[in-house]
């Protein structure tokens, strides 16, 4: 018997092709055909248009609008997209095995942060990595970077950037493993909520959603719900300096949290652990304690 092909949406940047050939390929281990579709979003627009002010969910309302109209079976996102919130009537279907959740240091010369020059030009969009590179490299200069991580190697190799930080999962879809110069660990830069993961959306009782829901990866399901749980109650989005990661250890999930001043002069940080089933009680806890100790009005303080 022919099985029906699966018809899966993604954006059409290099890295989005690469990410949603990992989920199609375990897809057809199950046995279905699959088709791509890709869509252009409106964080795609955007950053043609030459927008860096990109909101959590720039790159996925469209595709869920064509999971919700029936145009596509499944959506394919990196997590680190996905709002706190996702479409009514849809669900989080898939989590497959999270790939490494690092930030990751590209220079040219493959010069480490630590031995940049005085006055160096590090690249990034992220508030995040903004501020976790002013704190440990006040002396260097950070500016944004738009466009894809293609685009944004090529401006490295140009010259108009001596630095890039970037997303190690990236690099190493797309091949590109060899540029990087550094990872930081968790202790040094906590990676952003949903780094490194990939999120596969369906429609609430669809039966698409119950396949796709057999390349779920628990552990990784179990510390994205977490750092999403602590995003949420943090209630920011990517444009907010916070940081969460989670991971297992000695069957214990345990959560790194983090929120920065703009400028890397002060950070609050705390770590929890607990059982897979406190997933997202852990997240919330750890915005708790945070917010408690004025993480809120650390984060605003000199943003823009």
């Amino acid at each position: 018997m022919t099985l029906p092909a699966v018809r899966i949406g993604t954006r059409g940047s290099a890295l989005a092709m690469a990410q949603v050939s990992l989920v199609a390929g375990r897809v057809r281990e199950l046995g279905f055909e699959v088709e791509v579709v890709t869509i252009r979003t409106q964080g795609d627009r955007a950053r043609s248009e030459g927008s860096m002010m990109l909101e959590r969910g720039a790159f996925v309302k469209d595709l869920e609008t064509a999971l919700l109209r029936g145009d596509v079976d499944l959506a394919v996102h990196s997590a680190k997209d996905l709002p706190v919130a996702i479409a009514g009537g849809t669900e989080l279907a898939a989590f497959p095995p999270r790939g490494d959740a690092r930030d990751a240091l590209v220079s040219r010369g493959d010069v480490p942060l630590s031995g940049l020059p005085s006055g160096a030009r590090v690249g990034t969009e992220s508030p995040r990595r903004q501020a976790f590179v002013r704190m440990e490299r006040p002396d260097l200069v950070v500016e944004p970077v738009r466009g894809n991580v293609d685009t944004r190697l090529s401006r490295l190799d140009a010259g108009e950037r001596d630095a890039l930080i970037v997303a190690a999962a990236g690099l190493v879809r797309l091949g590109l493993a060899g540029r990087i110069a550094e990872t930081f660990t968790s202790d040094r830069m906590v990676p952003a909520v949903g780094q490194g993961a990939l999120a596969v959306q369906a429609r609430l009782d669809d039966p698409w959603g119950a396949h796709a829901r057999r390349i779920d990866d628990r552990p990784t399901r179990m510390a994205v719900m977490a750092e999403r749980a602590f995003l949420a109650a943090m209630g920011g989005g990517c444009r907010a300096p916070f940081a969460a990661h989670a991971r297992w250890s000695e069957g214990r999930l345990t959560i790194d949290a983090a929120a920065l001043r703009p400028d890397g002069g002060a950070i609050l940080r705390d770590r929890l652990t607990g059982s897979e089933e406190e997933a997202a009680a852990l997240g919330e806890r750890a915005a708790e304690l945070l917010l408690a100790r004025g993480a809120a009005d650390l984060a605003a303080e000199g943003a823009a």
